[in-house]
């Protein structure tokens, strides 16, 4: 059977081709990082410019991650920080927005 799958021991975290990819893991954990604290915070009222920002800054690193990325291991974590980011951000613009209160 000339498609019979070997099973790999071996295998860093992200990369799958066995090739370094450090821009594209550290993009994949700052979008992670930044996602899961905008979804923490926006859950809590009083810290909506910390979930608005986070989310905000996790968007853009990830979407810049995700045009970057070369497997799917980190398409799969960008697709995760992400969401968590554009929840996080969400939640803080309902609750104050990027300058509730500072600013105006």
């Amino acid at each position: 059977m000339a498609q019979a799958l070997r099973p790999n021991p071996v295998g860093s975290l992200l990369a799958t081709d066995h090739k370094p990819h450090p821009l594209q893991d550290t993009l994949t954990v700052v979008t992670l990082v930044l996602g899961i604290t905008a979804f923490v915070t926006g859950l809590f009222h009083h810290l909506h410019l910390v979930s608005s920002w986070a989310g905000l800054i996790g968007i853009i690193t990830g979407a810049s991650g995700q045009f970057l990325s070369e497997t799917t291991r980190e398409r799969f974590g960008l697709i995760l920080g992400l969401g968590a980011s554009g929840v996080g951000l969400l939640l803080g613009m309902a609750h104050g927005g990027l300058f509730g209160g500072v600013v105006g």
